[in-house]
């Protein structure tokens, strides 16, 4: 990140001593570190200035769109022709007539991150078709090569906010989840198997970070907390599908199940509730387990006769949910019964209540289905 002084007077720099010849002692100070990687001295620096480069830091000299030297060293650095030995190198570009050139300092801690997607990932799904995903998580990362870190993004890019800096490691990033994602998904990937593989996309993106952040003269170090989220209806289907394996049902079997349910809970939901699941599921409270036997017949869903009372059952339960029967194995002695039809209690049609052995609704008229 980045750290700009207000204007470029030389009085903002902190001077620590002075000569005849208008030298200046420049410092980072702790105030503009903070979690800033790299901070620009708001002046130009000049022969005879003194540059203190203390263990965590780093500072680039760069003139004419690139990278002069570097100093990674703790040390006060003299830009004088006294300590040639040590600053030769950036000594020969001070001859001439413009005797001058920018600083910057850099971190060499690492820093956290955050990423993520601004845009979704089609996705290509065989049983979903295409999915929209978009992807979240952290990063560690640090600056390791100072000279390419500033020739890319100060020479290249331009950049003079912390945030831009950042816009492009995200950015970059995300293009690395998502190409993680591509070769996983040639290798049979589904959505389904997304949240099992977290930790190895995260794995991948990390093995592919050197070559792609190399060039920019960053490490990046972790990954971390990747988060991929799917869109609401994707994720419901995904869920009723681990519901549905975890009870060993089908997708009618399931939704039946769930009518029965919903109709359970609410016995007295009112005519219009108990009429509309009749009709839609051939279930409720009210028209009993028999009936949602033989609409599950219709349906095309797999049942069988209770070996004591002789309803209709799903084929897989182990109890009956009418008598509560074992139907592991038929009874000592006995032989299972015929499915029964059983009188209905609530009309069809308006959810009337019905009393014994009543043919027409007293209510609605219509003739009642047992």
């Amino acid at each position: 990140m980045f750290h700009r002084n207000k204007g470029n007077n030389p009085a903002d720099i902190p001077e620590k001593g002075g000569s005849t010849f208008g030298s200046t002692t420049i410092n980072w100070e702790d105030q503009f570190k903070q979690n800033n990687v790299m901070w620009k001295v708001p002046r130009l620096i000049r022969l005879n200035d003194n540059i203190v480069v203390r263990e965590d830091e780093i500072a680039v000299f760069y003139r004419d769109g690139k990278v002069l030297t570097y100093f990674d060293q703790p040390n006060r650095y003299a830009l004088t022709d006294i300590n040639a030995p040590v600053v030769g190198n950036l000594l020969k570009h001070f001859i001439g007539v413009q005797q001058q050139a920018e600083v910057f300092y850099l971190q060499k801690r690492y820093m956290d991150g955050k990423f993520g997607s601004a845009q979704p990932y089609q996705f290509t799904d065989p049983l979903f078709g295409i999915v929209n995903l978009r992807v979240f998580g952290e990063y560690r990362w640090k600056v390791s090569s100072p000279e390419n870190f500033i020739n890319q993004f100060v020479g290249t890019f331009n950049v003079e906010t912390s945030e831009q800096v950042e816009t492009r490691l995200r950015e970059q990033m995300v293009i690395l989840v998502y190409n993680a994602l591509g070769r996983m998904k040639q290798q049979g990937l589904k959505v389904t198997d997304l949240a099992s593989n977290l930790t190895n996309l995260e794995q991948m993106v990390l093995a592919t970070a050197p070559d792609n952040f190399g060039q920019y003269g960053v490490e990046i170090n972790k990954v971390s907390g990747l988060t991929i989220s799917l869109p609401d209806a994707v994720q419901k289907a995904i869920d009723t599908r681990s519901e549905m394996s975890a009870l060993g049902v089908n997708y009618m079997q399931y939704q039946a199940g769930q009518a029965m349910t919903e109709a359970a809970s609410n016995p007295s939901g009112g005519a219009g509730s108990v009429a509309g699941l009749g009709v839609g599921f051939g279930a409720g409270t009210g028209i009993g387990y028999a009936m949602g036997g033989q609409m599950s017949q219709g349906m095309g869903l797999q049942s069988k006769s209770c070996l004591k009372c002789g309803s209709l059952i799903p084929v897989n339960n182990n109890f009956c949910p009418n008598c509560g029967a074992d139907q592991r194995q038929p009874p000592s002695g006995s032989q299972p019964q015929q499915p029964q039809q059983q009188q209905a209690k609530f009309c069809s049609n308006c959810g009337s209540a019905l009393g014994a052995n009543v043919k027409f609704c007293p209510n609605c008229g219509k003739q009642v289905q047992s």
